[in-house]
């Protein structure tokens, strides 16, 4: 996994995360499943990118 693909996951996570706390905060639950969405985006990518460093091993 390149150390840009990796950084960008790890910020679309922290994103969620955020959107997630403020939408909690708020009491605004579109916001707050939008942050859990974004996370879950992240979380997503994140497994991707370690399936594909497997196989150029």
């Amino acid at each position: 996994m390149s150390t840009e693909d990796k950084a960008a996951n790890t910020a679309k996570k922290i994103k969620g995360k955020i959107k997630e706390t403020a939408g909690r905060a708020s009491g605004n639950e579109r916001l707050e499943a939008e942050g859990r969405a974004d996370q879950a985006k992240g979380d997503v990518r994140q497994a991707g990118e370690k399936v594909k460093d497997a196989f150029k091993d």
